[in-house]
């Protein structure tokens, strides 16, 4: 007769424990995780994978791209290869640890691993990303969301929950799934929140002042050299105000408002020092300084000598 024990056997103590299930899938193919098809899989959930090349020579991989998924990809290992973005080569030579690369589904990609590398993959669905977006923007985003700027970035945030996430491989440190799904969707947050931001920065950008609009300026500021000016007034001959004229008048000179005319009294002043026989305290009134002293000081700023100095050695080689 067969003891009931012994269809229960205790365990061996020297027995192989099996590893628990890792929530990171490991790569065969390049941005292909082996958990199945991506697209299969649920549209809330990030599906995470680690590409490791251990190959010392060149290794070519090439991938079509998701049919609907982003796919973000994180350095980390230091690595050289040549990376193709939809035909055009990206990368050439050494990548750092740390770099992030984003590539919107439907966008084939190629390239060739000149050393061994370890690379974080993650597949975000459309819902995924428009939760990320109205969770860091407080409203909904209009129609789909494409992440479409392919080139590489670092961002040190980006790179600590990479490495993070990576940990979480590891046998000292199987912090399961709820870690791998949360640090995965902090990273996906950030790359949404961080291309919304500049996008928004670059669509603020300030336009160069127009030529009708900076030829009143400069006219204005030739007719009024000796006065007493100052920006609001340059601006209001521009019909701007004095936050936007400045921006703008930069941006078409190189130089801000009042630099401009500093420069532009020191060229008069110049002019009344070589064709007049006035002393340097009567340019220096005629150019719009109240006191000798602040001319003479502007005026070697720019100049280099004294204005008179400048004006003896000036005439002396005449």
């Amino acid at each position: 007769m067969i003891s009931p024990l012994s269809l229960h056997p205790e365990p061996d103590a020297n027995a192989v424990q099996k590893k628990p299930a890792s929530a990171i899938d490991t790569e065969q193919q390049w941005r292909c995780p082996d958990g199945g098809d991506v697209a299969a899989q649920q549209p809330g959930k990030i599906i995470v994978s680690l590409w490791t090349c251990k190959a010392a020579g060149p290794l070519e991989v090439a991938n079509p791209g998701s049919v609907a998924h982003h796919c973000v990809a994180l350095n980390l290992k230091c690595t050289s290869l040549t990376f193709a973005h939809a035909g055009n080569t990206l990368i050439r030579g050494r990548l750092g640890a740390g770099m992030v690369q984003v590539t919107a589904p439907n966008v084939p990609c190629d390239a060739v691993f000149e050393s061994p590398g370890n690379v974080l993959h993650l597949f975000v669905s459309q819902l995924v990303l428009a939760e990320c977006f109205e969770d860091r923007f407080g409203c909904p985003h209009a129609g789909e969301i494409r992440l479409d700027d392919p080139k590489p970035l670092r961002d040190p945030a980006l790179e600590r929950l990479g490495q993070a996430l990576a940990v979480s491989q590891s046998d000292d440190a199987m912090l399961g799934k709820v870690f791998t799904d949360s640090v995965s969707l902090a990273i996906v947050s950030r790359v949404v929140a961080r291309h919304f931001t500049v996008g928004r920065r670059q669509t603020r950008e300030v336009h160069a002042l127009p030529s009708w609009r900076l030829r009143r300026a400069v006219e204005y500021v030739d007719a009024h050299l000796s006065e007493s000016i100052g920006l609001e007034d340059i601006a209001r001959s521009a019909g701007l105000t004095s936050m936007h004229f400045a921006s703008q008048f930069r941006r078409a000179t190189g130089l801000r408002p009042h630099e401009y005319l500093l420069h532009r009294r020191i060229e008069h002043a110049q002019r009344l020092l070589l064709e007049s026989r006035h002393n340097v305290l009567d340019v220096a009134l005629s150019c719009g300084f109240r006191t000798q002293a602040h001319f003479t000081t502007v005026f070697k700023r720019f100049v280099g000598a004294t204005p008179y100095c400048w004006r003896m050695k000036t005439n002396v080689n005449r």
